[in-house]
């Protein structure tokens, strides 16, 4: 049954569709690996074209370790490493247009908001939180995030 926004629907889904599939297209010949080590299962980032895309960074210790079972320590280290991925990538944190921070116990929110307020730059990136059953490496938080970079 068609409705009066159904070809409006459809002609957004198809221009957006065709968007994505430009900018993509276009992207695939420029894209730099950020953070990549030979034998690893993925970069620490991805610039494609003016876009970075930073995947998903969790909290450990100088040594590499996730060994803090506090949520405020990890969202502070969380924040470093992606702040430290947006840096190597030639881009400005300010550039982070949104961020997704996945959270293995929903009610340590309040604290990491009070940390993520604190250290990420107003105005503040888009964000989706949400809670998963378990992250690697028994981590309480990992966070990823795009960026933009403005020309």
């Amino acid at each position: 049954m068609k409705n009066k926004y159904s070809s409006k629907v459809t002609r957004y889904v198809a221009f957006t569709a065709l968007a994505a599939f430009l900018t993509v297209g276009s992207a695939f010949a420029k894209n730099k690996a950020i953070g990549f080590k030979q034998g690893n299962a993925f970069s620490e980032g991805i610039v494609a074209g003016n876009t970075l895309y930073v995947a998903g960074q969790q909290g450990p210790d100088a040594n590499g370790n996730v060994t803090s079972t506090d949520i405020t320590e990890q969202t502070t280290n969380a924040i470093a490493a992606v702040k430290k991925v947006v840096g190597e990538a030639g881009f400005k944190v300010s550039d982070i247009v949104s961020v997704t921070v996945y959270v293995a116990d929903v009610n340590d929110v309040a604290k990491m908001n009070e940390v993520y307020k604190k250290l990420m730059p107003d105005p503040k990136p888009a964000r989706a939180t949400v809670q998963v059953a378990a992250l690697i490496g028994g981590a309480k938080i990992e966070i990823s995030a795009i960026a933009v970079k403005q020309k």
